[in-house]
């Protein structure tokens, strides 16, 4: 019977957690550069403004 390999699994174990935090820590990074919903003038973008010649 084989031996198990322990160290491969630590080693898949770390790798995994590892990659969790980072995904997590992607998220958070989004989630505060994101603009807020609190102030609408930072959502969207601003309007263009209206050329000299033009009458509306």
């Amino acid at each position: 019977m084989a031996k198990p390999n322990y160290q491969y699994e630590k080693r898949q174990k770390d790798l995994a957690k590892k990659k969790k935090q980072e995904e997590k820590r992607l998220r958070k990074l989004e989630k505060n550069t994101a603009p807020s919903v609190d102030n609408p003038e930072q959502a969207a973008p601003p309007a263009p403004a209206p050329e000299a010649g033009e009458t509306s």
